[in-house]
């Protein structure tokens, strides 16, 4: 299995690949009852974007470390995504879907930290 940080980076620019921006890093590694050590949550323009983003993940990280997700929720047309890699979610939505769901509020005792969009 590839290291947690090696992996969240591949992850990261798996989503900037395509465009992907508000990437958050929520780290859940210190709550016991957290279903993930970490969500990435980032999001597209539309729901055509969401899909592209988590191909660019799927294949981005297989191809630069050999790992394939153990599951994904979701599909082509879906506001919301999720890819399971073990302990590590990457949630990708709509904006308007992320702001409903506000995944980031649920962890209000996580450690958040967001990421530079892209230029």
């Amino acid at each position: 299995m590839i290291e947690t940080d090696r992996l969240q980076q591949l992850i990261i620019e798996g989503i900037q690949e395509r465009k992907g921006r508000a990437i958050t890093v929520v780290d859940l590694s210190h709550i016991d009852s957290a279903s993930a050590r970490k969500f990435i949550i980032a999001e597209g323009t539309s729901r055509q974007q969401v899909s592209a983003i988590a191909e660019s993940v799927g294949d981005y990280v297989r191809i630069n470390a050999g790992e394939k997700p153990f599951n994904a929720d979701g599909a082509d047309g879906d506001e919301w995504i999720v890819l399971d890699y073990g302990d590590m979610w990457v949630h990708i939505f709509t904006r308007e879907a992320r702001q409903y769901y506000k995944l980031e509020d649920l962890w209000n005792d996580a450690r958040i930290t967001d990421v530079p969009d892209l230029d």
